[in-house]
């Protein structure tokens, strides 16, 4: 696997941490304001899953600002599964959007709030539901010839 499909894990948990607070932000914020926070975090989740989790802002925040003060990984992480569950987050905070938008606020603030917790668990005991899943998915898939 090439270095460019690695990734550095603490980068992974502090964008874990940013999209805790930020989620976390939109579930206690008036309706403009958190509403305004969810598409920001929505176009994060899109970024890191269709584009690439380096170019997320997150990440480049993690690059610029934290990584050089704390120095090189000891090791990296295969960058699919986070992928993966950077597209789960996405979907979360599509459905999220949905509901807001058609006045359905309580699947508005379940899908928050599930997305909020998987990224708390991530942020902070390395948990990545969405990573466990993209595995199980994995080893359901049949193997090509």
């Amino acid at each position: 696997m090439s270095r460019s499909t690695q990734v550095d894990p603490r980068g992974l948990r502090v964008a874990a941490a940013i999209t805790t607070v930020v989620l976390a932000l939109v579930l206690v914020l008036p309706s403009p304001v958190s509403i305004a926070l969810l598409i920001a975090q929505t176009v994060v989740f899109a970024i890191g899953a269709l584009v690439s989790l380096k170019a997320s802002p997150y990440s480049i925040v993690f690059a610029r600002i934290v990584r050089p003060r704390i120095g090189p990984p000891a090791e990296l992480e295969d960058a699919r599964p986070p992928r993966f569950a950077q597209a789960v987050g996405l979907a979360f905070a599509v459905v999220a959007l949905i509901g807001f938008g058609l006045g359905a606020p309580a699947l508005g603030f379940v899908a928050v709030a599930f997305a909020l917790v998987a990224a708390l668990l991530n942020a902070s005991i390395g948990l990545c539901l969405g990573c466990e899943l993209y595995l199980a998915w994995s080893r359901l898939r049949p193997v090509r010839a």
